[in-house]
């Protein structure tokens, strides 16, 4: 039977280059999104003629109910290996800190940290029984954070907020599950070309040509779908916990 992994925001940006690359891997796709299924039918239909069965379910995992109902989903396909929390939000509005509004820092910390935080309780309890089952059942869990979880944006706070949040969640879990054998991990993007940065895809340009990455290019959903589906399959038993840079050496300090 193949492995089946769970993909929030899995049919648009970042989340569709990992649901592709997990693909190629052999895996039983599950996504979620926010949009009805026939609004995504054209992302699912190619992932479907790559071979594996994608089922997909509308729910809002910044909400108790949309986790229930994501959990819900996997536990009619019998099975589940992977989770891979993707699905973020940014700011509505770009503030600066001293103009940001309580309901934009609270939508994007339910989204963005509370979702995944308890998407993970939920899904580790289900693996844990899995994994007591079958002592060879593998999985893992995959947090995708981003380099503003260290790199202060003062127009989006809430944001960075969220994925240092996330990044420290990460940390948590990897410690929690380690003695079940289930490994916990971030990728960390960095300027990705996906619709969240199309507002501001002029500006990026302008610093990419000015020497901004040490890799002087956009990053694509497939660059982040690699780094995911290496640590599927398992490439780094020993490390869980860990943090990869998926971001063109932007952390990089130089002189």
């Amino acid at each position: 039977m193949k492995r089946l992994a769970l993909i929030t925001g899995g049919a648009s940006g970042i989340g569709l280059g990992i649901a592709e690359a997990l693909a190629r891997e052999g895996c039983d796709l599950l996504l979620c999104g926010r949009r009805p299924e026939g609004a995504v039918a054209e992302p699912l239909d190619r992932l479907r003629a790559m071979g594996g069965a994608v089922a997909y379910v509308s729910a809002d995992v910044g909400t108790r109910t949309g986790r229930e109902a994501v959990v819900a989903a996997a536990r009619a396909l019998g099975r589940l290996h992977v989770l891979v929390n993707n699905a973020g939000v940014a700011p509505v509005d770009r503030r600066d800190l001293l103009e940001a509004t309580e309901d934009s820092f609270d939508r994007v910390l339910e989204v963005n940290l509370k979702g995944p935080y308890f998407l993970t309780q939920a899904v580790a309890r289900w693996m844990i029984v899995q994994r007591e089952a079958d002592p060879a059942y593998r999985a893992a869990v995959v947090n995708v954070g981003s380099v503003s979880a260290t790199m202060a944006s003062v127009e989006r706070g809430e944001y960075c907020v969220s994925k240092a949040g996330l990044a420290m969640a990460t940390r948590l879990w990897a410690v929690r599950l380690g003695a079940y054998g289930i490994p916990v991990y971030e990728v960390r993007p960095g300027i990705i070309r996906s619709d969240m940065t199309v507002a501001v895809r002029e500006k990026y340009d302008r610093l990419i040509a000015d020497g901004l990455l040490v890799q002087p290019r956009w990053g694509e959903p497939g660059d982040v779908g690699r780094a995911v589906a290496m640590l599927v399959r398992g490439e780094l038993p020993y490390s869980t916990g860990q943090v990869v840079m998926v971001d063109g050496g932007l952390h990089l300090e130089r002189l």
